[in-house]
């Protein structure tokens, strides 16, 4: 990650107001192409050592600086959870005033007027988290173009707008790998919370990796919703349902995309295990194995393989930081894949022995390098 500037105020981080709509829970323009280039956890830079006493001794000037993000609420422990870690994390370290808007987004909403909302109150950088809030992001961008703006999930050609987007298939790839090294059964499972596109990049990866492995393995794909319905990304009880049918067919590994629906996949997982039967569940966006992950239940963590990890955190800190010394990619695509680091998977748990690890970082390099190509759709 890039050194914190001096100039990341000491100032006590001033918080504005919470604008809390409503929120049920929702899972790239034309211009240069960059890839980011930092993703360790952010540090503050020491300041520089001085060997004078400064002839001025008023303070120096600062800036501040209004952030706002939109996005589909707290507590889903995967997507927006990630996506809400980065932005707490800038407010503490930066000292910027919040601007926080939570929109339900599953039931045919634009988002337009929460998007715009920030706009009008005066934001010096918008971040929208998710691909459904891209043509409420370009009406946005056209209608406050003082505004700097920032979406995850989505490719916006305006000059105004820094477009931030994943390499889901990679990291995908890296956890379909080890799903097949664990696998007895040579059957594994993939769901997905709506069959759209950016979704079928992770089922795409997954498959390519449990089938580098073992390439006789049988991959059951199973989705919850079709676009429009995007219910699909906030529905644990169908999430079970799906989960529960895949596990009394033989499956015994299971990757879950789909937002919170997960929580019902780690559940069917927990259950079986706990009536005898042996089987791992996998983890998305967020390290959904972690004791510090509180949105994910304590009981269902000990069967969690490992998850997918999908680095919103670090480019929703990135971009905040980007704007506040001057280097945002505004009206470009930065990209997080597995050479920032911007994906890759979790151990915690411990369940993936080191030479399982070896193998994976491995294949992690093979890709860097280009010897693998990951593809991005079934």
């Amino acid at each position: 990650m890039t050194h914190m500037r001096d100039i990341m105020r000491k100032a006590t981080k001033i918080v504005g107001a919470l604008l809390a709509l409503t929120m049920i829970a929702a899972a790239c323009g034309d211009s240069s192409e960059t890839t980011a280039d930092d993703t360790a956890a952010p540090t503050t830079a020491a300041p520089a050592e001085t060997t004078a006493a400064p002839e001025v001794t008023e303070a120096p000037e600062t800036m501040d600086y209004n952030i706002g993000l939109i996005h589909n609420g707290r507590g889903d422990g995967s997507f927006n959870d990630s996506a809400v870690a980065g932005y707490d994390l800038a407010l503490t370290d930066f000292g910027i005033t919040q601007t926080e808007v939570v929109v339900n987004l599953t039931g045919g909403e634009t988002g337009i007027a929460e998007v715009s909302l920030l706009g009008e109150t005066g934001t010096d950088l918008g971040i929208g988290i998710g691909f459904l809030l891209g043509d409420a992001m370009s009406e946005a961008a056209a209608a406050f173009p003082d505004t700097s703006w920032a979406i995850v999930d989505s490719v916006v050609g305006a000059p105004n707008v820094a477009s931030l987007v994943f390499a889901e298939e990679q990291g995908s790839y890296l956890v379909g790998m080890a799903a097949a090294l664990k696998s007895q059964s040579g059957k594994v499972g993939f769901i997905g919370g709506v069959e759209i596109d950016l979704i079928k990049k992770f089922e795409a990866g997954f498959a390519a990796g449990a089938r580098a492995v073992n390439p006789d393995i049988e991959v059951d794909v199973k989705y919850i919703s079709q676009p429009p319905d995007f219910s699909g990304f906030g529905d644990p009880v169908k999430g079970k349902e799906i989960a529960i049918g895949q596990l009394e067919s033989g499956v015994d590994v299971i990757y879950s995309a789909a937002g919170g629906s997960g929580n019902g996949m780690f559940e069917a997982v927990r259950e079986h295990n706990e009536a005898g039967n042996m089987a791992y569940s996998i983890g998305v966006d967020s390290d959904q194995g972690s004791p510090d992950n509180t949105a994910v239940p304590d009981e269902v963590k000990p069967w969690i393989l490992t998850s997918m990890l999908k680095r919103v955190d670090v480019a929703v800190y990135n971009t905040i930081e980007a704007l506040i010394d001057g280097s945002i990619n505004l009206g470009g695509v930065t990209v997080f894949d597995l050479s920032v680091d911007g994906v890759g998977y979790s151990t915690t748990g411990d369940h993936l022995s080191a030479d399982e690890i070896a193998q994976l970082e491995s294949a992690k390099a093979d890709i860097i390098s280009g010897a693998i190509s990951v593809p991005t759709a079934p």
